[in-house]
């Protein structure tokens, strides 16, 4: 298991510290803050529709033909860059190499980071050469400090295609908190759901990827039950505060009204008897919706349609305990 930076939450400043030595824990509310995710990112060619944001995506899904890994033409020395928007003290780095093909294309590709566009980036220092990444796997480099607002993936005398399913940086942690966000407690935790339509498993809804057409695999799906119902287990209770729902987005956006978001620790009628934190009166097509509310401590959370024969569709659930 790979040594990383580590959250933790102070009890007396609410704000999230660094300790680089520890590993983290399930309970820490906080993670550091993925610097590179939805910043602008460019690449020295374009393959099909394949673009360098594709890589920002915040996506780690690695099969190419899914559409969230980026992809250059042969270039003679290809590369792809992300700017981070302001100059951060980078101590990570990680990429998601693709899975369905070609997982050797990486190999030699450098980490190079700085403040220079002089050669489209690539002038930069280098801080990783990549020797191999297995398919379909996130490898993370870390590294001492080093100064930089631009983050590139270059590999340097060669023809070759470079495809990049998810890059992520971080930078040193500070005790403010614009490095720090609340931890998605959903997140590839354990789901399940009343059934399962096709192949649309419950776990799906906590991959999180909120991409919003069915399509795509990435949305969970029940069949037209009686009361149908889906659950996440959070695998400890806690102080729920939020819950966020992406709604499907290519068909059929009002079969989620009526909705109930129940929190508790009760397994009775499948946790369906748990707490009523909120009821959805509807959410847009495609669009993630929030509930806030006060805190209530539970280790399960369900999204359940009472009263109806209906399917219920969720393209993502995230939970936050604030």
């Amino acid at each position: 298991m790979d040594m990383r930076v580590v959250l933790f939450l102070t009890l007396f400043t609410g704000m999230c510290v660094a300790d680089s030595q520890v590993m983290d824990t399930p309970s820490c509310p906080c993670v550091p803050r993925n610097l590179a995710l939805g910043a602008t990112a460019v690449q020295s060619s374009t393959y099909g529709a394949a673009e360098a944001q594709r890589a920002v995506d915040g996506n780690r899904d690695s099969n190419y033909g899914h559409g969230s890994c980026s992809h250059t033409n042969a270039d003679r020395d290809p590369w792809w860059r992300v700017d981070l928007g302001k100059v951060y003290k980078v101590t990570r780095v990680s990429i998601t190499n693709r899975g369905d093909c070609c997982a050797g294309k990486i190999n030699g590709a450098q980490i190079r980071i700085g403040n220079s566009l002089e050669n489209n980036g690539n002038n930069n220092e280098l801080v990783e050469t990549v020797v191999s990444i297995p398919a379909g796997v996130t490898k993370t480099f870390m590294f001492q400090p080093i100064n930089g607002r631009y983050v590139n993936i270059f590999i340097p005398g060669h023809n070759e295609y470079l495809h990049l399913c998810e890059v992520e940086v971080f930078a040193e942690m500070y005790t403010s908190t614009y490095n720090c966000f609340p931890r998605n407690l959903a997140l590839g935790a354990t789901a399940v759901q009343s059934s399962t339509f096709g192949p649309a498993e419950a776990q799906r809804a906590v991959d999180g990827n909120r991409d919003s057409n069915y399509g795509h695999g990435s949305c969970s799906h029940t069949n037209a039950d009686r009361d149908p119902w889906w659950r996440v287990d959070l695998g400890e209770a806690y102080e729920v505060t939020r819950v966020s729902i992406t709604n499907r987005g290519d068909c059929c956006a009002w079969k989620i009204n009526g909705a109930q978001i129940c929190i508790g620790n009760s397994l009775r009628n499948n946790g369906n008897n748990n707490e009523l934190a909120a009821t959805v009166e509807s959410i847009p097509a495609g669009v993630t919706k929030t509930f806030q509310f006060k805190p209530i401590n539970g280790r399960y959370v369900n999204i359940f349609i009472p009263g109806h024969n209906e399917y219920l569709h969720l393209c993502e659930v995230e939970v936050f305990a604030d």
